[in-house]
């Protein structure tokens, strides 16, 4: 196993620059996940540490060892890819111990490896099937069983879930968190979806625009986003933001709304009259009456069994609201909400930074 270091990484192609300088620490036998949308630099970044692309600029550390001009095959790295890229015409059996026979080890070696890898992710099954016979999530284990025949000192993902449906990405979540726990290697994973990020990962590392946002654990940057754009991207239904100005006086700050609302302010460094944008996350929405709480106007209802999610405005902003009692409000109907201000965050509506 190795830890990771990435030094001040550029990546240019010709006058564009994707990657802006990029610093980051993979602890040995972490399990980091690389989130942003689409175009934000963050499968570059992944194909530069296994080496499949050029590094512009900046230094890549694997272990103690420089590897800014390393072959791919000296890193010790093993990738699994959107695409599984198995070999057809071979067997699962072949297929994971493929690996192995290029390098040449011996018959009895490379079936104890297999073997292994199999029993980690429940393939004893499937060993004589091929790519064909097999569904999306057992095809996605024979791939991750290649690399584990591989034993690498750190395994990267290239957005691996994205071809399955829901169930199986939800299965494939767990199995390769139980990878993790069971084989302690060090993991470097790409996601455009937060919420596989915030599932799996001991840390999250939030990109966008080829450069890093904010990195930390996912409850930590869950709860204390450091901009705007995090706050927005983590979290499913996403925070809604609501624009006014800070109301500072003798009792509990305020936000005063453009149509005259005043919603609760928990600590904050804005200053009074300052115009800012307050952030809620909608299973944070209370239901309250009148005197206690501000008006939202409903426009969708949305029940899933467990929760009911309902559209709205408050003051003309949209927001989301979710909710665990089962409430039946039509489109139409105006309701009382109020937030405990500690969950309110506050953020500068120019620079996007967290007040």
């Amino acid at each position: 196993m190795a830890g990771l270091q990435v030094r001040s990484l550029q990546k240019r192609y010709g006058s564009a620059t994707i990657l802006h300088g990029i610093d980051l620490e993979v602890g040995d036998g972490e399990f980091v996940v690389l989130v942003g949308p689409s175009g934000c630099g963050k499968s570059t970044l992944l194909r530069m540490i296994a080496g499949l692309d050029d590094i512009s600029g900046g230094e890549l550390w694997i272990g103690d060892r420089l590897a800014n001009r390393l072959s791919p095959q000296k890193r010790n790295i093993s990738m699994v890819f959107q695409s599984y890229a198995l070999f057809p015409h071979m067997t699962t059996r072949a297929n994971i111990g493929f690996g192995p026979r290029m390098r040449g080890e011996s018959a009895a070696s490379i079936e104890t490896r297999v073997q292994k890898a199999a029993g980690i992710l429940n393939l004893h099954d499937y060993l004589d099937r091929y790519p064909r016979q097999l569904s999306g999530g057992q095809r996605q284990r024979v791939a991750m069983g290649r690399t584990i025949t591989r034993q690498p000192d750190l395994f990267l993902f290239d957005e691996p879930l994205s071809n399955l449906d829901a169930k199986l990405r939800v299965q494939m979540r767990t199995e390769i968190k139980a990878l993790h726990q069971d084989l302690k290697t060090t993991i470097v994973y790409v996601t455009h979806d937060q919420i596989e990020a915030m599932t799996m990962a001991d840390r999250i590392v939030v990109m966008n625009a080829g450069r890093i946002e904010q990195v930390g654990s996912p409850l930590e940057l869950y709860d204390s986003p450091a901009n705007r754009f995090v706050a927005s991207f983590l979290g499913s239904p996403s925070m809604s933001f609501i624009p006014g100005t800070v109301e500072k006086g003798d009792g509990a700050p305020g936000l005063r709304t453009k149509g005259g609302l005043r919603l609760p302010l928990g600590v904050t460094a804005a200053t009074s009259g300052q115009a800012v944008e307050i952030g809620i996350r909608p299973e944070h929405y209370r239901l309250a009456d009148a005197q206690t709480g501000f008006p939202f106007v409903v426009g969708v209802v949305e029940p899933t069994g467990s929760e009911t999610h309902l559209f709205g405005t408050i003051d003309d902003t949209q927001i989301r609201a979710v909710f665990r009692e089962r409430i039946a409000p039509t489109p139409g109907d105006t309701l009382f909400l109020t937030v405990d201000p500690a969950h309110v965050h506050v953020f500068d509506p120019q620079s996007g930074a967290r007040l």
